[in-house]
This record gives C-alpha cells, sequence and structure tokens, in this order.
C-alpha cells in the first residue's frame, strides 16, 4: 500500500509541476551559464539533497553549499530545500536572499499558512503534507520526505542539464 501511495505522489509531482520545474530549471541555469555558483540548502531532512548535490554520482558543475559566510553575486544562484514551505530557517533564507536580490528556488510542500513559496522566483510544491498511511490510531504514517525531496531533486537536476546542454 505504501508503495503505491507513494508512486501516486511521485507522479502527481511529475505532473502537476511540470511548469514549476521547468521556471525553476531555467533560474539555476541562467546562472550556470553566465558563470555564477549554484547554492543549495536543505533544511532539516532535506540536507540529503546537499548531499546528493555534491557528493552524489552525477553532481552538476559549479554547485557548493550555502552558508552564512558566503558572498554571493548577481550570478549566483540558490536552491532552498525544506520539509514545509513554512520553515522558519526556509523562509530566513528566503527573506535575506529576495533582501540582496538573489534569485533563488525552493522545493518544499506547502501548507495553509503561507512561507516560503510567496518569496522564491520558482517554488516547487512536494505536496506531501500528511503521511501517506493511515495507523491505528487514526492518524497517518509514512511521511517519505526526503525520498520526495530526491525526486523532486532529480527532475529539477535534469531539466537543469537539458537546459545547460542547448548552451554548450
Amino acid at each position: 500500500m505504501f508503495m503505491t501511495q507513494l508512486t501516486g505522489l511521485l507522479k502527481r509531482i511529475s505532473e502537476k509541476e511540470e511548469f514549476p520545474i521547468e521556471d525553476a530549471g531555467r533560474l539555476l541555469a541562467q546562472g550556470l551559464i553566465s558563470e555564477g555558483i549554484l547554492y543549495i540548502k536543505g533544511f532539516g531532512e532535506m540536507a540529503v539533497i546537499e548531499k546528493e548535490a555534491i557528493d552524489g554520482a552525477e553532481t552538476l558543475s559549479r554547485i557548493q553549499c550555502w552558508t552564512p559566510s558566503i558572498q554571493l553575486s548577481e550570478a549566483d544562484r540558490v536552491l532552498i530545500a525544506s520539509r514545509f514551505a513554512d520553515d522558519l530557517g526556509a523562509i530566513e533564507l528566503a527573506k535575506k536572499l529576495a533582501a540582496k536580490g538573489i534569485p533563488f528556488a525552493a522545493i518544499a510542500s506547502k501548507r495553509e499558512e503561507s512561507g516560503i513559496e510567496g518569496l522564491a522566483d520558482a517554488f516547487i510544491d512536494m505536496r506531501l503534507t500528511k503521511g501517506l498511511l493511515p495507523d491505528d490510531e487514526g492518524g497517518r504514517t509514512g511521511f517519505p520526505s526526503s525520498i520526495v525531496g530526491l525526486y523532486t531533486y532529480f527532475l529539477l537536476k535534469m531539466t537543469i542539464e537539458e537546459i545547460m546542454s542547448e548552451y554548450v
């Protein structure tokens, strides 16, 4: 049952977030094409995206983890990933980037409260706000945010690579 629910969620992301993924891909590729650096910051379990992007088998060129000490240029781009769009750390970073005019994309799941989706230049909704399966106590269990985050990251990465191939 978990596999069925997870597969359905991943399919919804690829279908419903196709245009936001393309928008985010173009935004991030612009920075790489103009000799900028792509910085990634994952909050909580979404730090797995940083690890994959930096140390994975297939990395993008000029990609680094974001830290507060980094001096960003106007050519740089940032990808923020968090479990939910209302994550306080993600919102704080988004506000700093917006104030400096640094374009950024975000991956997170929207909830009731507005959050990073209103600040990001491109926002990809993971559409995961509760566990995928009902539990014995009437709640939900099986919250695969890191799996969904990585899947979304790979869709975005492949989009960036496709765009970059047109300019090389």
